[in-house]
């Protein structure tokens, strides 16, 4: 099993409806299979998640406030890999704006 405890990743590919971007930066936390995450940046002024890792999947749910005030949420599954040597994050989301893929990439 993949450990995200204190990593920090940033979005290197946004889908055409997401909020998040490369400015999106999240803190990673995990204890056991359970993971946290408190981000922010892009548009994003805040936001935090929560879930559980098994193997290489992340199943989480999510909130964020917006800079402009409108708070969403949702749920993401992701596959998680290596690549290159940095941790990635391949995210299919739901959301009120529909549906799409981000992938978080590890930051140095």
């Amino acid at each position: 099993m993949m450990n995200l405890n204190g990593v920090k990743m940033n979005v290197v590919k946004t889908a055409s409806n997401g909020v998040v971007n490369h400015h999106t930066i999240f803190c990673f936390s995990q204890k056991s299979n359970k993971v946290t995450a408190r981000y922010s940046g892009g548009l994003v002024k805040r936001g935090f998640l929560i879930g559980n890792i098994s193997n290489n999947q992340l199943e989480f749910n999510y909130a964020q406030v917006h800079e402009d005030g409108n708070v969403e949420g949702g749920k993401s599954n992701c596959m998680i890999r290596l690549d290159k040597g940095k941790l990635q994050l391949i995210e299919s989301f739901d959301w009120g704006a529909g549906t799409g893929q981000n992938v978080f990439q590890q930051m140095d």
